[in-house]
């Protein structure tokens, strides 16, 4: 069998910016909820896709912000499309799927953590991490566990990690740490670039196994010392945003593996659900109902 992992917020997002506002009957902005259905119906319809999860994020902080001020927070994201998240959930659940809402972790952090949990699962050929992004490449295992970039149908497992980073999965956190990234607020360490992080993880594996002065390193870097300045001024910082960058591992997940096998949805909670957002297209859109 293979497991599907959705990051549901991701997906909301995608469906927000992509698709037209929609209004329910009573008004209420609903276009990214369904563009959210609409693409777990697709995934639904996949003759390889019986056992998911949806992991949405339904507050936007976490125990991240606690530890940086700079973490991303929900500053910027539209009211309207705050304001689908709850509803979000009670369309994923509505369509029969199991729902992970995460309050002080992240989405990524239960996708992390079940994927690690059922990997070696007597019966589970595979897992795969339906979103794009870089911190669950930390996670992929050989093929056994890759992430799946649903937009552009790309696939990337082990191998693939190492072409685009130039590092192991074991040293993601590590790389981000250094270089930063963006969309989590984590600003990196200065002077510390893609190609220069790959090259020294490469061999070094995790910052703290970095020395300190660039005379110790046993490979050939373009700017060495000026790295290792960086690196011994602001170690401290890096460790942070290598936390920062890291999954939670130990996210509580209360379901077992058998309950991610998706039975169909249940039909009146389904399409009441559609008659109640307006979703007149998509009443009859499942392929399964529960019980039937």
């Amino acid at each position: 069998m293979k497991i599907h992992l959705v990051d549901g917020t991701y997906e909301l997002f995608r469906a927000h910016f992509a698709l037209p506002s929609i209004s329910a009957p009573d008004g209420r902005e609903v276009g990214a909820v369904r563009g959210l259905v609409q693409t777990l119906i697709g995934l639904l319809r996949q003759e390889d896709v019986t056992h998911v999860a949806v992991a949405f994020d339904s507050e936007i902080l976490s125990f991240r912000n606690d530890l940086f001020s700079g973490y991303k927070t929900g500053e910027g994201t539209p009211p309207e499309l705050l304001g689908q998240f709850p509803l979000a959930e009670r369309a994923t659940a509505a369509l029969g799927l199991v729902v992970w809402p995460m309050t002080g972790f992240e989405a990524d952090d239960a996708l992390g953590a079940a994927a690690v949990r059922w990997k070696d699962e007597p019966g589970v050929e595979q897992i795969v991490l339906c979103s794009p992004d870089k911190d669950l490449a930390q996670v992929v295992r050989g093929d056994r566990v890759v992430t799946l970039d649903r937009r552009r149908e790309i696939v990337t497992n082990e191998a693939g990690v190492r072409e685009k980073f130039g590092v192991s999965p074991p040293s993601i956190p590590d790389y981000l740490g250094l270089v930063g990234d963006s969309a989590d607020g984590i600003p990196g360490i200065p002077r510390w670039g893609a190609k220069g992080a790959a090259q020294v993880l490469d061999h070094y594996v995790h910052i703290e196994q970095i020395p300190t002065n660039a005379e110790d390193w046993v490979i050939t870097v373009r700017g060495a010392k000026s790295l290792a300045a960086s690196l011994s001024e602001n170690m401290e910082a890096a460790l942070l945003y290598r936390q920062l960058a890291t999954l939670r591992l130990d996210v509580p997940i209360s379901e077992d593996l058998p309950d991610l096998e998706w039975q169909g949805a249940p039909q009146e909670p389904y399409q009441s659900l559609c008659d109640e957002l307006g979703f007149g297209r998509l009443r009859d859109g499942v392929v399964r109902w529960s019980g039937g």
